[in-house]
């Protein structure tokens, strides 16, 4: 028995050896992070609880001053390869770790094993090699936040979110992908999530859609853009060991985005607008996320969506008039329809009635007053109706009120982080506030909705 210790102690001060000779030799390392932490109250809601004063169904649409907790964490590795020319490649390996938690705080004393607690994601991890040995050719695998312009004052990002495990290569300003996005949530909205038998356990399939993705840009002298999209959605039939009998059906989406610089006073004014059209499938865009694939509304009798179809219009700019002032307004126009014949609710796959049609409409300004250089005023107002089938259209009008210490000290409405003192204040008509079409409103039966917190916004590359 005593040799056998000394064996075991001599094998694991061998191991703890060797692993000490290897030696790390890329440096080429960095760590990113955005987020938005603090603490809030409603003063005039039960029990002072805080919850979002924005319209249901319209996420971080019309503002996100009083947004829950989340933190990302983005370390990455950068290589650049010796090559025997000038010619190398710039290799990526991108792993991003999101943190948030369903009730609001999630930091501090606050154990993540309790109900809803802290919730862990991995939304990113990939690599990416661009420019190929000295060419124009790049190529990228994995899971990834695959996305370009956003509203930022709403998070939300328009016309080409392809956030999904994939990959796809690109030749100059043209990019070929294939995606194949999951839902682990067999109980949400979108379809074809059922529970199959697979080695003598049931579980739901949570990956089944194909998605292939076509992008386009056209840059001229003058700095403006132009963005062609195309994609194409297949779904196959489900297996025999389904719970429900789904076929086959598929999608597609055509779409025009045009960014124009703008000159004024100060550098940095633009202009955007794009305009997408999704059909069958591919109709996604609801609960402000912008993702194609995440199909809305119900199945026609057949079980396909054949006459689905989304619209969505975005006007997005940014006016830099003075040193001291900025000007930020935003418009996001959607249309959507489901595969069945309804206008109200139709029956899904789930034996539940959901609604078949919605439209929603969305219009923001904030404007940026730099006292001093590290001192910034931010003031928001926002208007916002939602219309859920036959239904009255819901409404809501909202103000925010945010003084920002910048420590960074730059008169720029990218510079973070933030530090910032939140005043929001929302008033809903009569069919949002006696429908609770408001998370706030779920909790207090009030025309008005408050909000006072101390916050801080951050991205940091």
């Amino acid at each position: 028995m005593k040799h056998k210790i000394q064996l075991i102690v001599l094998m694991i001060t061998f191991c703890l050896s060797a692993e000490a000779q290897v030696v790390i030799t890329n440096t080429n390392f960095s760590m990113g992070t955005t987020g938005r932490i603090g603490i809030g109250l409603s003063p005039n809601g039960e029990g002072n609880q805080w919850k979002p004063l924005n319209l249901s169904g319209q996420g971080s649409l019309a503002g996100r001053m009083e947004q829950y907790d989340y933190i990302d964490l983005l370390p990455a590795i950068h290589f650049t390869p010796q090559t025997y020319n000038k010619d190398t490649t710039d290799v990526t390996l991108q792993v991003r770790l999101g943190m948030y938690s369903a009730n609001g705080q999630f930091m501090g004393n606050v154990s993540s094993r309790s109900p809803e607690g802290l919730t862990f994601i991995l939304p990113e991890a990939y690599i990416e090699a661009r420019n190929i040995m000295g060419s124009d050719w790049s190529a990228w695998a994995g899971v990834r936040f695959r996305r370009y312009d956003d509203i930022h004052i709403c998070d939300y990002f328009y016309f080409d979110d392809h956030s999904a495990q994939g990959a796809g290569f690109s030749y100059k300003n043209t990019e070929l992908a294939v995606y194949m996005p999951s839902s682990s949530d067999s109980a949400g909205v979108y379809p074809y999530n059922y529970e199959i038998t697979v080695k003598g356990a049931t579980n739901p399939v949570i990956r089944q859609r194909l998605v292939f993705v076509g992008e386009h840009s056209l840059h001229f002298k003058n700095g403006n853009s132009l963005k062609l999209l195309g994609e194409y959605h297949s779904v196959a039939a489900n297996s025999a060991d389904a719970n429900y009998s789904y076929p086959s059906d598929k999608g597609w989406v055509a779409g025009v985005k045009f960014n124009s610089l703008l000159k004024t006073t100060m550098p940095g004014s633009f202009n955007q607008i794009a305009v997408r059209y999704g059909a069958g499938i591919a109709n996604g865009g609801d609960n402000g996320n912008t993702w194609t694939w995440a199909t809305y509304g119900a199945p026609d009798t057949n079980g396909k969506y054949a006459g689905a179809y989304s619209f969505t219009l975005v006007e997005h700019f940014l006016l830099n008039l003075h040193k001291r002032f900025s000007l930020n307004g935003y418009g996001v126009f959607t249309r959507s329809k489901g595969g069945a014949s309804s206008t109200d609710k139709a029956l899904f796959f789930d034996g539940n009635e959901i609604y078949n049609q919605k439209t929603d409409f969305v219009l923001g300004f904030r404007s940026l007053y730099y006292a001093t250089d590290w001192l910034h005023l931010i003031n928001e107002a926002h208007y916002a109706t939602r219309k859920d089938g036959d239904n009255p259209t819901a409404a809501m009008l909202k103000f925010s009120f945010a003084p920002s210490i910048v420590p960074l000290g730059k008169k720029n409405p990218w510079c973070r982080p933030h530090i910032r003192l939140v005043f929001s204040a929302a008033r809903y008509n009569d069919f949002a506030g006696d429908n609770q079409y408001s998370p706030y409103l779920q909790l207090n039966h009030q025309r008005w909705g408050t909000y006072i917190g101390i916050k801080t916004e951050m991205w940091l590359f």
